[in-house]
C-alpha cells in the first residue's frame, strides 16, 4: 500500500495535475470574485466562506479524471486488479494520494486566500477545520466517479456531472460551518454533520467504487 501511495504521488506531480494546478485555479477564482461582485468589503466578507468552499470544491474536480486514466492507459490498472491488493484498498490509496496533492494544499492555502476576500477574523480557524474535514470526502467521491467513467474517452465532463450532485451535502455543511465561524456563531453542528458525511463516505464509497471498477474491467 505504501509503495502504491508513493507511486501515485509521483505520478500526480509528474502529470501536472497535482497541487500546482489546483492552487492556481483556487487563486484565480478568489481573485476574480471581487471583479464580478464589486470591491465592497462588507459584501466580500459575507460571501467569502461560500466562495472559498466553492473554489476548493471546483479545484478538486480538475484532477479527478487523471486519478485512474494514467493507469488505464499504460495497463497498470489491469495489473492492480489481478494483484493481491483488493480494489477497494487500491481506490482508497488513490483517493488519499489525490487528497495529499490537491485537497491538503487547498486547506493550507485557504487562510491566505481568505485575506483577499476580507474573511472575518473568526472564520479562519473554522474554515481550515471544515476544509480539513470535508476535502477527504471530495477525493473519495471523486475516486468513485473516476472508477465509473474509466475507459471513456473525454470522460472528464461526464465525471464532473456525476460527482457534483454528490458533492452538494459536503459543500452545504462546509460553507455553513465557515459562515457561522465568520459571524461568531457556534459552528459545531455543521462541523459534526460534515464529519459524519466524510466518515460515511470513507466507510462506504471504496466498496462502491471497487464494485463499479470490477464491472468496467470485465
Amino acid at each position: 500500500m505504501r509503495a502504491l501511495l508513493i507511486r501515485d504521488l509521483r505520478l500526480a506531480l509528474r502529470a501536472g495535475g497535482g497541487f500546482g494546478l489546483g492552487l492556481a485555479f483556487f487563486l484565480i477564482v478568489v481573485v476574480l470574485v471581487p471583479f464580478s461582485v464589486g470591491p465592497q468589503a462588507a459584501l466580500l466578507t459575507r460571501i467569502a466562506p461560500g466562495v472559498l468552499w466553492l473554489g476548493a470544491l471546483l479545484a478538486c474536480l480538475l484532477s479527478l479524471d487523471r486519478m485512474l486514466a494514467v493507469d488505464w492507459e499504460d495497463g497498470a490498472l489491469d495489473l492492480l486488479a489481478t494483484s493481491p491488493l483488493p480494489l477497494e484498498g487500491v481506490l482508497a490509496v488513490k483517493a488519499v494520494a489525490h487528497w495529499i496533492t490537491t485537497g491538503l494544499p487547498l486547506v493550507v492555502a485557504a487562510p491566505a486566500l481568505g485575506v483577499l476576500l476580507n474573511l472575518a477574523p473568526g472564520g479562519y480557524g473554522v474554515l481550515v477545520l471544515s476544509l480539513a474535514l470535508g476535502t477527504p470526502a471530495l477525493s473519495m467521491i471523486g475516486a468513485f466517479g473516476a472508477a465509473l467513467t474509466v475507459g471513456i474517452k473525454r470522460g472528464g465532463l461526464l465525471l464532473s456531472l456525476l460527482v457534483l450532485p454528490l458533492y452538494v451535502p459536503t459543500l452545504i455543511f462546509g460553507a455553513e460551518a465557515a459562515r457561522r465561524g465568520a459571524e461568531g456563531l457556534d459552528p459545531s453542528t455543521p462541523l459534526l454533520f460534515l464529519a459524519g458525511i466524510t466518515a460515511g463516505v470513507l466507510a462506504c464509497m471504496p466498496f462502491a467504487a471497487g464494485a463499479v471498477l470490477r464491472v468496467n474491467l470485465r
